[in-house]
């Protein structure tokens, strides 16, 4: 009795026909999943129903694994699947082949909506509820995870896989192809971060770029400075805004209302080549190197930028954690090193992220260490309902260990302060 039941009910499915209406085929997919991912087949039995008033007839068929059972019926009049995956957890657990068949599954019908359920058999033998484990480095030797008892939704994009998931220490979470991306309970750490120190040290930003960011929680931070006359969220998957309009109203608490924002779907690296704004402040609130954003950590996209930067304008990005990607990010900084005057790296433990995480502020003027105490001060306190960002947490951000400062090749705020202030005088001699 003690085990994992998973269902899903598939709505407006885009995938091939035959997925539908042909039970060879569906078997056959169904059969190459089920054994790559090590569960047992026993036997199967799949029926095609008649036409029916000019509407082809859909399929019903189910698997018999030694560990239980998979069951697949569609209705291709309604583009409509509904799935079924039961295996039993009593000697050995299986939860994550059940997890991964479904998956895969799922994004084979390509839906357009999806509800998912999942159902602990006999839970008073075993806990309610699932860890979920993320890598910190691509060798996979380091890993975290955070337990979740609900997986509000899984989606398959023409770009990625969106989930989201409800989890008892954060709220609802939103992971992007496998990895945390953002939380209700602790978005504040990075979107306060990647923001208000850049902006604070610019004293007076009105245009903004944000690249990515499609769970709006960046730029709901941006309008929190009275300066700021536009934003735009160059976003490459509308569907990363509809899940976070849908599911994390305490991420963006409702910017995309605001006529202040507006919101520019497709390719950030074209949008940058082809726009004739110009701009205080980009930030580039993006996934990780290794994914389709891949392109837009290189110093060629950020020898582009500088097309549309202003003056006085900064760029702001994550680069990684400096302690599991040390080479990802000593190679981000080296990058933007080569094209920018200004490099100043910082960085804060995020909780959802598992570690400390690694940030930089590029600039050809701005540097935010420089400002004075007194308007850090006035800056930082005309700014509404912050949780982690203030004056003093201004110069902690860039106040770096070590091995940080020895990753990125950064000198101290204060040999920073005097060699600028050399360099005033001898100009000033000239």
């Amino acid at each position: 009795m003690q085990g994992l039941h998973l269902t899903a009910d598939l709505y407006d499915c885009r995938g091939a026909d035959g997925l539908m209406t042909d039970a060879a085929v569906l078997a056959g997919l169904c059969r190459r999943h089920t054994t790559e991912v090590g569960l047992t087949l026993v036997d199967e039995k799949w029926y095609t129903f008649a036409p029916y008033n000019g509407q082809p007839g859909g399929v019903t068929g189910m698997l018999l694994l030694a560990e239980s059972h998979l069951a697949v019926h569609t209705w291709p009049e309604r583009r409509a699947v509904t799935l079924d995956v039961y295996v039993c957890n009593f000697t050995t657990d299986n939860s994550d082949k059940a997890n991964a068949l479904l998956r895969e599954i799922v994004a084979a019908f390509q839906p357009g909506r999806c509800e998912l359920h999942r159902l602990e058999r006999g839970r008073e033998q075993r806990p309610p509820a699932e860890t979920i484990l993320e890598p910190l480095n691509d060798a996979g030797d380091a890993v975290y995870g955070f337990v979740s008892d609900e997986r509000v939704l899984f989606q398959r994009t023409p770009f990625q896989t969106i989930e989201i998931v409800r989890t008892p220490r954060f709220g609802l979470a939103m992971r992007i192809d496998g990895h945390f991306m953002t939380s209700e309970g602790e978005e504040f750490f990075y979107h306060e971060a990647l923001v208000h120190p850049a902006a604070v040290a610019h004293g007076a930003p009105r245009q903004v770029l944000i690249i990515g960011g499609g769970d709006g929680g960046a730029a709901e931070e941006v309008l929190k400075h009275r300066s700021v006359e536009r934003v735009v969220l160059a976003e490459l998957d509308a569907e990363v805004i509809a899940v976070a309009k849908a599911h994390l109203q305490r991420v963006h608490r409702g910017v995309f209302d605001d006529p202040r924002l507006q919101v520019r779907i497709g390719d950030g690296l074209e949008y940058v080549a082809t726009t004739p704004d110009r701009f205080d402040l980009i930030l580039l609130d993006l996934t990780d190197p290794e994914t389709p954003a891949g392109s837009l950590y290189t110093e060629a996209f950020f020898r582009s930028l500088t097309r549309i930067m202003n003056p006085a304008a900064a760029v702001v990005l994550h680069t990684g954690t400096p302690v599991f990607e040390p080479e990802q990010v000593r190679s981000i900084n080296a990058a933007l090193r080569k094209v920018f005057e200004q490099v100043h790296p910082f960085g804060l433990y995020v909780p959802l992220y598992g570690a400390y995480w690694g940030l930089s502020v590029a600039s050809h003027r701005l540097d935010p260490r420089a400002i004075d105490a007194a308007t850090l001060r006035a800056r930082a306190a005309a700014l509404p309902d912050l949780r982690y960002y203030n004056e003093d947490v201004h110069h902690a951000l860039f106040a770096l260990p070590n091995y940080y400062r020895a990753l990125v090749g950064a000198m101290p705020a204060s040999v920073a302060a005097e060699a600028a202030k050399t360099a005033c005088f001898e100009s000033a001699a000239i």
